[in-house]
């Protein structure tokens, strides 16, 4: 009788937003196919992509992903690889047919939007929602996780904090039975390595001009600056990992606008360097029994902070069990993000 060989599951997948981070995205699913196939023995098909500049695709079929990649950085419009017209972003959501779905849309600090909305109709449409955007895990987590666990789905979202390191992977799976008591850490990776630059001699606007020109500050960088990048990324860990729901501006707040090249070279001067630190713990006087804050800091070698320069990044969990829990990033990229978001779809398939 002659043998069979057993056909792979494959999903089906749906990208919206395809800047930096879901090209990348694609590049990896490309690279990583023949692995997946054999190890968890998966394949995939890429039925729907959107971008916000440059047009939406649906194709149940699935695309030519380098052909796709190769007109789009080009300039042309993903109109031209779908099999039927679209709308809106909803609709693409709609009409995609997709097992999954991979947001990577704008953040928006204020309320999660739109990207909230998008995650909560790919749960009711049937999809796995995977995102690396930290708002509508900061405005909607307990809703997308419930909403998920009721159509027998999940909601990940490992690269909104950290890009693709597992911060949230180990509280979910690695820390059982563990009570998170606070973090700390520096968690901006922008700011980082403008007082990084600073330390070089450069003024912040320089720092900041250099940031913006190899892409990883915008053009208005008051996110970064200000410290809002970092208060809704420490908000973010504690509705998580400490289940204590937190907004972005329930966190004590200074950026580092402050920092002038004559304080940066004065803590040199004493061994020290300034960092912009997040700073989490249980506070059992505080109405919400968490005190979190973000502030300029001068940390000195004998701080784990104080080796983390450039865009790397550093985040010390503390329990009540294994005391301080050091995770380090360094210099990440696109592509750790993509590799997050990687993650989170083998999890939520092998679930």
């Amino acid at each position: 009788m002659p043998s069979t060989t057993p056909l792979l599951p494959e999903y089906k997948l749906a990208l919206l937003g395809f800047g930096n981070v879901g090209q990348a995205f694609l590049e990896l699913l490309l690279e990583k196919q023949t692995d997946l196939m054999t190890d968890p023995g998966l394949s995939f098909k890429v039925v729907g992509i959107a971008s916000g500049s440059h047009g939406r695709a649906v194709n149940p079929e699935g695309f030519p992903l380098e052909e796709l990649l190769k007109a789009y950085r080009n300039g042309k419009s993903l109109d031209q690889f779908s099999s039927t017209p679209l709308g809106d972003s909803q609709e693409f959501i709609q009409n995609c047919g997709a097992d999954a779905l991979v947001e990577t849309t704008p953040v928006n600090y204020q309320t999660g939007e739109p990207a909230l909305d998008y995650l909560r109709s790919a749960l009711n449409t049937g999809m796995h929602a995977i995102t690396a955007n930290k708002g509508p895990v900061v405005h909607g987590y307990r809703e997308l996780t419930t909403l998920a666990k009721q159509n027998g789905l999940s909601f990940y979202f490992e690269s909104a904090v950290m890009d693709g390191a597992p911060v949230f992977s180990i509280a979910r799976s690695g820390l059982p039975g563990a009570i998170i008591q606070g973090f700390s850490g520096i968690l901006n990776s922008t700011t980082n390595l403008i007082l990084s630059r600073m330390e070089e001699g450069e003024t912040q606007e320089e720092a900041i001009s250099y940031a913006q020109a190899i892409g990883i500050a915008e053009s208005d960088p008051s996110g970064d600056v200000d410290g809002w990048d970092a208060a809704v990324k420490v908000a973010a860990l504690v509705t998580v990992l400490m289940d204590i729901p937190l907004l972005p501006d329930q966190v004590e707040r200074t950026g580092i606008r402050g920092l002038t090249p004559d304080l940066i070279h004065d803590a040199a001067e004493e061994g020290k360097r300034w960092k912009l630190v997040c700073h989490v713990a249980r506070d059992a006087d505080s109405p919400r029994g968490i005190a979190a804050s973000i502030r300029p800091q001068m940390v000195d070698q004998g701080s784990n902070l104080y080796n983390i320069s450039g865009t790397s990044a550093i985040l010390e969990i503390t329990s009540d069990v294994l005391g301080k829990l050091t995770l380090i990033e360094e210099d990440p990229s696109p592509r750790t993000t993509a590799y997050g978001l990687l993650a989170d779809l083998l999890n939520a398939l092998n679930r």
